[in-house]
């Protein structure tokens, strides 16, 4: 007997991924569509919210024809966060779609805290002061496009916009409500206080609804337009981040969950909403608890862009393996050489979108592998310090599961549990925001009983490493002068 199957759907940024997955977390099937994005301007990252849907239709329709789609039990949605998109009350597009990447909104950020109050603001929607949330960027259209803003314009993230495409439901997941930063991440519903500041209210916006519950069935007219059985129960998903740390079976104490991607992502679930700057707090995909999650803009793209520009211009990615090999042999510290890595700004911990990264102590001893091994403990040293924030807040930390394409690097898998001093287990589930969504489908269909018992029995892990005692001591001393140094690249306070 074909084993039953559930799809997680992947709107990321640059992609839509529809995955079929079996009860053990086997990958059988997959579809795949891009989704072009423009950049008119200076700070302008701009999507046609029809692309997302385009895009929907054709990774669905792929997978279709590769499964027997009345063997599929379930969909859920893991989408892009912060990315908002503005509608008529049919749900056509009125306005190009504000991707999360986009920084024209700066002014409106500050506007918006400072009217709500930072520690209030903050306090309801557990986001720091930063314009990545959607609040301002919705708060940018009302004011620069008030054509936009009828009484009957809708305002939609990419999960709510697509559960109403697939099955006309009028629904979000709390935890695809949550990034935007309007949403009371304790009383889970939109916050109003926040919205009348930003010039909308709540019924322009989609009824929040514990993730996994049901919203409804792939629509008759779907289902023709893609292959896929009409009347596939949808569930409610979440955030891209937080499907990815459910897919790495890190939404439970004590696990970190660290994906070194483009940009880093340092997460640790928590029962209780832990405030702190050296955080954004999101709602866990599971309805239950929240992610503590801190970030960094540029992590792999960072290096890239160092070996590009600076250490080895023209040499392509060939460079990255002879950098690599050299920079292992070289002691930790760097013999003296800083890298600050706030090459897009800095969120956590300082939350400063002018800071700007920086070289310190370079000698005419330090060649091109001394500056790629310092550029890898500025991103290194981010990460530990986060943990080390989070641990100092009374948090259990015991292990670190790491996800992307930074996890392959020998050098930084140890770089990392010698920072930290804890292990550090890599991730053998693929596609883990996709897999993320198949978890909560999985137990929205009822294959299993708990979000628990489901994420252990369909994600995978594979080998651990352990620090080295001697090269923690040495972390240590590296982790404060990083500190200082980065403090001064955010203008927070004078270099001592």
């Amino acid at each position: 007997m074909a084993d039953r199957l559930i799809v997680g759907l992947d709107s990321s940024t640059q992609s839509t991924k529809a995955i079929a997955w079996t009860r053990t977390g086997v990958l059988v099937a997959e579809g795949r569509a891009d989704i072009p994005m423009q950049t008119p301007q200076m700070d302008y990252c701009e999507q046609n919210p029809n692309d997302w849907w385009d895009a929907t239709v054709t990774a669905l329709t792929q997978l279709a024809q590769q499964i027997d789609v009345s063997l599929v039990d379930g969909l859920a949605i893991s989408n892009q966060r912060e990315t908002v998109g503005f509608f008529d009350a049919d749900l056509n597009p009125v306005h190009p779609a504000i991707v999360w990447l986009d920084s024209r909104s700066s002014a409106e950020c500050e506007e918006l805290y400072e009217r709500v109050g930072h520690e209030r603001l903050h306090t309801i929607s557990g986001k720091p002061k930063d314009p990545i949330p959607s609040n301002s960027s919705v708060m940018w259209v009302r004011k620069n496009r008030p054509d936009v803003f009828t009484p009957a314009s809708q305002v939609r993230e990419v999960g709510s916009y697509l559960h109403e495409r697939l099955a006309g439901a009028n629904a979000v997941s709390w935890a695809s409500a949550d990034p935007t930063g309007m949403f009371d991440i304790e009383r889970k519903e939109w916050s109003d206080e926040i919205l009348s500041v930003v010039g909308v209210t709540s019924d322009q916006f989609a009824t929040p609804v514990q993730p996994g519950g049901c919203v409804g069935g792939l629509s008759q007219a779907v289902a023709e337009l893609t292959g896929m059985r009409a009347g596939t129960p949808i569930f409610a998903g979440a955030g891209d981040g937080q499907c990815a740390g459910l897919g790495v079976d890190a939404a439970k104490e004590g696990r970190v969950y660290l994906n070194l991607g483009t940009a880093i992502v340092t997460g640790l679930w928590s029962q209780t909403p832990n405030i702190s700057n050296s955080w954004r707090t999101m709602l866990s995909p599971t309805g239950d608890g929240y992610f503590l999650e801190g970030v960094m803009r540029g992590g792999t793209y960072f290096l890239d862009w160092m070996v590009k520009h600076y250490i080895a211009p023209d040499q392509g990615n060939a460079a990255h393996e002879a950098l690599h090999a050299d920079a292992m042999n070289l002691p930790v510290g760097s013999d003296g050489l800083l890298v600050c890595p706030y090459l897009s700004g800095c969120m956590n911990p300082f939350w400063d979108v002018n800071a700007k990264a920086a070289i310190y102590g370079i000698s005419p001893s330090h060649d091109k592998s001394y500056l790629y091994r310092a550029s890898m403990e500025g991103l290194t040293g981010e990460v530990a310090r986060t943990i080390f924030d989070m641990i100092d807040q009374g948090l259990k930390v015991t292990e670190i599961m790491a996800v992307g394409g930074g996890a392959n690097s020998p050098l930084w898998r140890q770089m990392l549990v010698d920072s930290t001093g804890i292990p550090l287990t890599l991730s053998q589930s693929p596609e883990a925001s996709s897999l993320g969504a198949a978890i909560i489908a999985a137990v929205g269909a009822g294959w299993f009983d708990s979000f628990d018992d489901a994420s252990e029995s369909m994600s995978a892990t594979g080998d651990t490493y352990q620090p080295d005692p001697e090269a923690h001591k040495e972390w240590k001393k590296l982790l404060e002068r990083q500190q200082t140094f980065n403090a001064y690249c955010c203008h927070n306070e004078a270099l001592s």
